[in-house]
């Protein structure tokens, strides 16, 4: 018999012992294959940072010093031996939504864009991918991507290679009531790159309320998920906390929480583990800083692999019908 129909006999006779579909014993003898084999285990050296507000697009002093500490904190990263680093939504400037209004301050209202010193942003983008090529370092950090007009623009997080390119964008696909109707235009798809061999995924601003995009990145394989937020206003910044310990946890992966450091006293930035502890945090003083610790793909983890298996319908073969100590639920 060949390799191939082997390990078809193999799915076949699984099915018939179980009761499980084709396609549910083919993910299962899949899943067993791969942990029979011995994998070695992928590692990485993450740093994540809480970095200073910006909140005003006009202030050109502002963002030249938003700049200068995002960079201080990527040379400090680097000193830690960091190879990633990454940083909270808006690390180059969040504006403000009172400031961009056209009938602001009193009133929330569209944005005005065009208040915006872009040509500033583009010095301060190209000086972090300047030194993450001079530096060999991995940079993840949120910025405005500016869209031609008159379409509005992205929330975003840059990713930059240790070469200095940008290699890839991720856009805020659940954006806020304000956001969306009056700030951004909303981002559409998943986003994942890898490094030394560790899957990242991205989410930003308030995408940790929503299971679904953690969910979906499970899908991808992903070994950790960046999650940058400015933390909104409090307590919002302790539900984000919380919930990305959940996401972690139920879905048996690293999460990266990456938040603005005026909220750093009350949910300071930090690195989740796949069992949801908290593996490295910043220091709760709400001041600029940076937290490090090695992530891993975990190869040897059993919990992910298991969980795919529950959802493709082995439980159904199971059930059982017109039993009448299951169907009836008012007796002991």
């Amino acid at each position: 018999m060949t390799k191939n129909g082997t390990f078809k006999h193999r799915v076949r006779t699984r099915a018939a012992k179980t009761g499980e579909s084709y396609t549910a014993a083919l993910m299962h003898v899949r899943g067993s294959s791969r942990h029979d084999l011995p994998a070695e285990a992928k590692s990485v050296r993450l740093a994540v940072a809480q970095s200073s507000l910006c909140d005003d697009p006009r202030d050109i002093a502002a963002l030249r010093a938003g700049g200068l500490e995002m960079r201080r904190l990527m040379r400090q990263a680097h000193q830690a031996g960091a190879r990633i680093v990454h940083f909270p939504e808006g690390a180059t400037c969040s504006p403000n939504k009172r400031i961009m209004s056209v009938s602001g301050p009193e009133e929330v209202g569209p944005s005005a864009w065009g208040r915006f010193e872009w040509a500033v942003l583009r010095e301060e983008l190209n000086a972090a991918r300047e030194l993450a090529r001079e530096l060999g370092l991995w940079t993840v950090f949120g910025s405005v991507h500016q869209l031609t007009q008159p379409h509005r623009p992205h929330n975003s997080l840059y990713i930059v290679s240790d070469l200095g390119k940008l290699v890839t964008r991720y856009d805020e696909r659940m954006l806020s009531n304000t956001k969306i109707s009056f700030m951004y235009t909303p981002g559409s798809i998943p986003v994942t790159f890898e490094v030394d061999g560790v899957r990242f995924g991205c989410a930003l601003g308030m995408e940790t309320h929503f299971p679904e995009i953690f969910i979906e990145y499970e899908r991808l394989d992903v070994d950790c998920v960046l999650f940058s937020t400015t933390g909104g206003a409090s307590p919002n910044e302790l539900a984000f906390a919380s919930e990305t310990q959940g996401h972690a946890a139920s879905n048996s992966y690293w999460i990266s929480f990456s938040m603005l450091a005026r909220h750093g006293m009350n949910a300071p930035s930090g690195i989740v583990a796949p069992d949801g502890r908290w593996a490295a945090q910043c220091a709760a003083d709400g001041m600029p800083s940076i937290a490090v610790v090695d992530i891993n793909n975990n190869p040897g983890d059993l919990a992910r692999p298991w969980r795919r298996t529950a959802r493709t319908g082995i439980y159904e073969w199971h059930l059982v019908d017109d039993d009448p100590r299951s169907d009836s639920r008012d007796i002991f």
